[in-house]
């Protein structure tokens, strides 16, 4: 069966105070693709990511193969300490994007949180794993056919970081979806990434992870500072 493309990007522009923070990037994604973005902070991966959506401006192509394809889209930094300022029940939390009992149920089970009890607590009382849990839900509400992850597993151990990215695995497996992820996780790039692109101060890299990410590039990328610890999946 042929490919299918589901996004293009050519040439892509982006800058910020009038520094150019995204220089001349190209590269597409197929449809059904676990795709990851490697590279050092400010590299401008979470830059990318709001360019693809929408939320920025920006100079090149960006063309998605069809104009209302769904996106869901978990940005990093999303912390309990936050939600504790606010008085709002995961059940309200919810709601802002889905109105159906029914499906929001179906959305906290699939991701392994269920009970009543449970919806009325507000997300910043939930632990690090059951909060990140709770946001991926969040992501997959409105059943999307791509879903943006930012850095998922800040703040969670080793072991929650197993669990999250093989819910992650689960979904992009039973729902046959596109993920474009943003991690510094080698072990998760080698274990779960179909393509990954580099972005770095010295150009980029795209294609095969164990094609691309030779001993230098990773230098090239993160010094000695890489992180790689063992994950099973």
């Amino acid at each position: 069966m042929a490919e299918e493309l589901i996004l293009k990007v050519k040439n892509l522009r982006v800058e910020a105070n009038g520094e150019e923070i995204i220089k001349n990037l190209s590269f597409n994604v197929e449809r059904g693709e676990f795709f990851i973005i490697l590279g050092p902070n400010g590299a401008g991966k979470t830059t990318l990511f709001k360019a693809l959506l929408g939320l920025i401006p920006y100079k090149g192509e960006i063309a998605w193969n069809r104009k209302n394809i769904k996106f869901g889209y978990l940005p990093e930094r999303l912390s309990r300490s936050e939600f504790k300022k606010i008085p709002i029940s995961i059940r309200e939390f919810y709601r802002f994007k889905e109105d159906s009992e029914k499906e929001i149920s179906k959305i906290l089970k699939a991701v392994g949180l269920k009970g009543d009890k449970l919806l009325e607590k507000n997300p910043g009382n939930l632990s690090s794993g059951q909060f990140q849990r709770m946001l991926i839900g969040w992501a997959l509400l409105g059943d999307p056919e791509v879903l943006f992850f930012d850095e998922p597993t800040t703040g969670i151990d080793i072991g929650g970081e197993e669990n999250i990215y093989s819910l992650l695995r689960k979904f992009w497996q039973e729902r046959n979806l596109t993920i474009l992820l943003i991690t510094h996780d080698l072990n998760i790039v080698y274990g779960y990434a179909t393509n990954v692109l580099c972005l770095h101060k010295n150009g980029i890299c795209s294609g095969s992870p164990r094609e691309v990410l030779t001993p230098q590039l990773l230098e090239d990328l993160y010094g000695n500072k890489i992180k790689f610890y063992k994950h099973t999946h």
